[in-house]
């Protein structure tokens, strides 16, 4: 099975988190590709694939700029995406309580209700904590990867 990391991000930032996964998980399944978001449609979650979004939360809570094509078609091209096993690397910062981890959450709330099934918790990682997203990423990573598997359809 492999998994698909699709990045949404202004700073770079879920890019690096994304990545040190790809480097530091690839014991843990077949393949690991990591896609930015730019210009994608619904159609990204036409793979056989387990996908992780990691995306960073914009302005008053949005989606990055790079990611607006791909959330937006959700909305504008729905189908079913039942077939759809994910889950959310949310990245944020809790000085802005109400829009914390939003970007994430947004995506989460989208795939949802087209059918898709988020495997596991939403990981968020708060910008203001002072951590670094990358080496705490790997951790839940490698704890959350193995659930997915287990839980992707067998093809």
């Amino acid at each position: 099975m492999k998994l698909k990391i699709l990045v949404g991000t202004m700073t770079s930032t879920a890019d690096y988190v994304a990545q040190a996964i790809q480097m530091d998980c690839a014991d843990l399944v077949e393949e690991i590709t990591v896609t930015l978001m730019d210009g994608l449609d619904i159609s990204a979650f036409d793979e056989d694939a387990i996908y992780l979004i990691c995306t960073s939360t914009y302005g008053s809570g949005d989606v990055p700029d790079n990611a607006r094509a791909l959330y937006d078609s959700l909305d504008s091209q729905p189908r079913y995406l039942g077939h759809v096993r994910y889950g959310v690397i949310a990245l944020g910062d809790r000085t802005y309580l109400q829009t914390f981890c939003n970007g994430g959450r947004r995506f989460d709330e989208r795939l949802q209700g087209l059918g898709a099934r988020r495997i596991g918790e939403i990981w968020c990682h708060d910008a203001s904590a002072g951590t670094q997203p990358e080496g705490l990423g790997v951790e839940w990573c490698r704890q959350w990867l193995p659930e997915a598997l287990a839980a992707a359809p067998a093809t």
